[in-house]
């Protein structure tokens, strides 16, 4: 589905359900050079069950148009708008790695917009390495090979023949890259991870219930980045799964599981 945000086409996948007015809506934010499709399994599962689902590519990204948020600020400005242009008075929202920071930031500047919020793949600070920063921009192709292993706790996981994780991410985020010949999203999204300040504020102003969902196994953002933010956010729930940062993909079903049990 197609929404005019910020003056641009912006997609969001919907599970094949029109959007309905009566039911409750989550949103799904995506990390650094992926798009809506790394939350397939959960977005088609709560839209199937009763919910309405905007699983959304950032601006820049595959199918929406715009340049590539330059910061969390701005790419929570963009989620905001993307409310608005859907006519979504309220939302849970749940955002993986970047998508994470740009959700929190997003549920500290409109409280009354946001019913649930969930971190998953977290950290902050999200530093990111002078390595990765530079590669990114430098030699893009090598980068997302580095990335791709760095995000997956095994090159083999046991989940029948056929079926290569970090294959499959490595391909998605080429993909992702080469969406956009105008702007480098790569370098562009490493680096508003880094440069994002603003997580301890932000935090504070939250006033919906809180989830952290991690992989115990994340070389990208370990579990232990995530205190600051959880010791901040009182009662707020931890869950870790045997994955790495790819969470969505190396355990589909108890991120789902995560999911439905604190949405519900």
């Amino acid at each position: 589905m197609q929404f005019d945000v910020q003056g641009h086409p912006a997609y969001c996948y919907t599970g094949g359900k029109p959007l309905d007015p009566a039911k409750p809506t989550v949103v799904f934010i995506h990390g650094v050079l992926n798009d809506h499709s790394v939350w397939i399994l959960q977005s088609r599962w709560f839209a199937n069950h009763g919910w309405n689902v905007l699983a959304v590519d950032l601006p820049g990204h595959c199918r929406s148009e715009g340049a590539p948020p330059a910061s969390v600020e701005e790419a929570a400005a963009f989620i905001v708008a993307l409310l608005d242009a859907a006519g979504v008075a309220k939302a849970a929202l749940v955002g993986h790695s970047f998508g994470s920071l740009i959700a929190l930031e997003t549920a500290s500047r409109a409280p009354e917009r946001v019913t649930h919020l969930v971190l998953v793949g977290t950290a902050y600070p999200m530093t990111v390495s002078p390595a990765l920063l530079d590669g990114a921009l430098n030699d893009p192709q090598r980068t997302i090979g580095m990335v791709s292993t760095f995000s997956h706790s095994t090159l083999a996981p046991p989940l029948g023949p056929g079926v290569w994780l970090a294959g499959g991410s490595r391909a998605l985020m080429r993909r992702v890259l080469a969406s956009n010949t105008d702007a480098n999203v790569f370098h562009v999204g490493f680096k508003a991870c880094n440069d994002y300040a603003g997580g301890e504020q932000a935090i504070a102003k939250v006033q919906c219930p809180v989830l952290f969902v991690l992989g115990e196994a994340d070389q990208m953002t370990p579990p232990r980045a995530a205190r600051t933010l959880a010791q901040k956010a009182p009662g707020a729930k931890v869950v870790t799964v045997k994955a790495g940062h790819a969470l969505m993909s190396e355990a589909p079903d108890a991120v789902l599981f995560a999911l439905r049990d604190f949405l519900a």
